[in-house]
């Protein structure tokens, strides 16, 4: 029997992974969106197409009576309104997946665990003036509130009987990632000799391979139990030195990481957060639960070597997400004076 999903988003980054390993695992696959990124399923006859607002409620509605689903996966919930909304539509469904963030934790516990780290509190100062609104604000102080909001009403969804579950990816990267957070260092080890880390290269900020997002997000809706959340992100998390080299063994090249102190940093008007995907305290959330479903995770040298593949036929660069390379030469030759 076809098993029938619909994904609501599903055509850039996330999405387009999910729709691989859906069709893979021998789903039909329907998306919802509004068109206004391009579907590079447009051709593939196992994936359907419907135009639509997920702020329209009644768009909504026809997207599930024409799909007729029986699992959802939602990876544009960014208010409760959202998420209240979905659970509501698709209370009948097998499993409504939302994929959430491990931005919803208000603690970086070492690690974070789904039923342990608690979660962000929701006020009235983060709920936007219309849900629409939430849609382009996704990096902002709000953005781990209302993701931990999204999660408490797919919980309390499943407390009436909704098959309601929640996924929570770390910092995401892989091939066709149109944050550019990871295509930074890329470029920057495959073009240039040294590299700037800030610290002393131990940091750790747990990253999830998009591959092994796609395949946590069906294996939830495969083997989860309603009302829980699960963390996903690499099994073991590579301290930046090491993922460097690691990009450096991908491209068949050297690099020589060269550390700056906060003081040295600031001498030249830069800051830990001014580089992409390091961090100043470590950020580790535990992904033993999600294992117990008998989901795996891609091995960290196998994952970089189709990450920085993918970004050597890409025209992406990344290097707005991170200081000038004039900056940082400055800071490399101040450190050797």
């Amino acid at each position: 029997m076809v098993v029938h999903a619909l994904l609501i988003g599903g055509t850039r980054f996330i999405g387009r992974h999910t729709v691989d390993d859906l069709l893979a695992h021998g789903y039909d696959v329907t998306l919802f969106n509004r068109g206004n990124s391009e579907n590079p399923f447009a051709d593939h006859d196992d994936v359907a197409h419907v135009t639509g607002d997920r702020h329209d409620h009644d768009a909504l509605k026809a997207a599930r009576d024409e799909a007729d689903p029986d699992i959802v996966i939602d990876f544009v919930a960014m208010a409760p309104a959202h998420a209240e909304t979905a659970t509501d539509i698709f209370a009948d469904v097998d499993a409504y997946v939302l994929v959430s963030s491990a931005a919803a934790y208000a603690r970086t516990d070492v690690p974070m665990r789904e039923d342990e780290t608690p979660l962000h509190e929701y006020t009235e100062e983060h709920v936007p003036d219309d849900p629409a609104d939430a849609m382009d604000v996704s990096v902002s102080e709000s953005y781990g509130p209302r993701k931990a909001e999204c999660d408490r009403v797919c919980f309390a969804a499943a407390e009436e009987g909704v098959n309601a579950l929640v996924v929570r990816p770390t910092y995401v990267f892989g091939p066709y990632d149109y944050t550019e957070r990871y295509d930074y260092w890329v470029d920057r080890v495959a073009n240039h000799d040294r590299v700037l880390v800030p610290g002393d290269g131990d940091a750790l900020a747990h990253q999830a391979y998009v591959e092994d997002v796609a395949s946590a997000l069906r294996v939830v809706a495969e083997e989860g139990t309603p009302g829980e959340a699960y963390n996903v992100a690499t099994r073991r998390e590579l301290p930046v030195d090491e993922r460097l080299r690691t990009i450096a063994d991908a491209l068949d090249t050297d690099v020589e990481v060269v550390h700056a102190s906060e003081r040295e940093l600031g001498a030249h008007d830069l800051t830990t957060f001014d580089f992409p995907l390091v961090l100043p305290v470590p950020v580790l959330a535990a992904t033993d639960k999600l294992a117990a479903l008998g989901w795996e995770a891609t091995d960290n040298e196998t994952a970089i070597a189709r990450t920085v593949g993918e970004h050597l036929e890409s025209d992406r660069t990344g290097r707005a997400n991170g200081p000038d390379r004039a900056v940082e030469e400055q800071v490399i030759e101040a450190l050797e004076d």
